[in-house]
């Protein structure tokens, strides 16, 4: 019989929803080096593109054509929508991979699961609140890139309009309206990510294979997003919606794009997420 399967007569006082708070799970997480690492890493990341642009000098278009990484160092908010937009491909899934792929197999690696189930912790109350820390740290990790960006880039290049590579300008504060959206719209976007890494975590004990299954098959819906002989087939992957926010740093926001992108991911991760509790229930926990 596994773990977690069969317990004991609740002992007085027992209660099966006030097993492993949030802010249990949480202060857990934060305390992890890799935590620490990835939050390092992404609050640094804004500061290197200011040198690397302060060593390669300033920006210029290309062949008469203004990109978004040509007005990077226009005014802060400029800075802060190029740091996600170099980063929001492939940059932010490490994280979300990372937080929601290592939080259940890293247990079992350390062979702990066993004993949180036998507390005894609920298996859906287990998955529930790891999952929701995971997300969270996510979220936060997402939010931490565009705001050391927004406040770096403000002093390097100060704090002005946003200025489009298509011509016009926005003002600061509906940039930054609009920008809040976009954050918003990566998490949701990556929202399939940490679906994938979550129920691979409930597969195995391996947290690595679990971060890089997730990182490999994210990889793979963006090369097959760029075979455009896929047709219309292509909106059917999460990958083709990833840039959908671009719409709405325009003088008049389009939010088709990222009202699509949110419906197929959420729909995505809903599946996955549900797989995963299905899983972990029926699990024979021996590590």
């Amino acid at each position: 019989m596994s773990a977690g399967t069969r317990t004991s007569p609740a002992a007085p006082g027992y209660r099966a929803g006030r097993t492993l708070p949030l802010r249990v799970e949480a202060a857990r997480q934060a305390r992890r080096r890799r935590t620490l690492v990835v939050g390092g890493v992404l609050a640094v990341l804004p500061f290197v593109l200011i040198a690397a642009f302060a060593i390669g000098g300033r920006p210029g278009g290309r062949d008469g054509r203004v990109t978004l990484m040509d007005t990077a160092t226009a005014s802060g908010v400029n800075f802060a929508a190029t740091a996600l937009f170099v980063s929001a491909g492939f940059l932010l899934v490490v994280p979300v991979a990372l937080f929601c792929g290592d939080t259940v197999a890293s247990e079992a690696g350390w062979s702990s699961l066993r004993y949180l189930l036998a507390a005894p912790v609920p298996r859906t109350r287990l998955l529930a609140s790891k999952l929701a820390v995971a997300l969270g740290f996510s979220a936060a990790a997402i939010l931490l890139l565009p705001l050391v960006a927004l406040a770096a880039g403000s002093a390097a290049y100060g704090w002005g309009p946003l200025r489009l590579p298509t011509g016009g300008t926005l003002p600061a504060d509906t940039a930054v309206a609009r920008l809040a959206a976009v954050v918003l719209y990566v998490f949701v976007s990556q929202l399939v990510t940490a679906a994938l890494a979550f129920w691979l975590s409930t597969v195995t004990d391996a947290p690595l294979g679990a971060v890089g299954g997730a990182m490999g098959l994210t990889v793979l819906g963006n090369v097959l997003d760029a075979v455009t002989a896929l047709g219309h087939w292509r909106d059917l992957l999460p990958a083709h919606w990833q840039y959908a926010w671009a719409d709405v740093l325009q003088p008049h926001a389009e939010w088709g794009g990222m009202i699509k992108g949110t419906a197929v991911s959420v729909a995505y991760a809903l599946v996955l997420f549900a797989l995963a509790f299905r899983h972990f229930r029926a699990k024979d926990v021996v590590s």
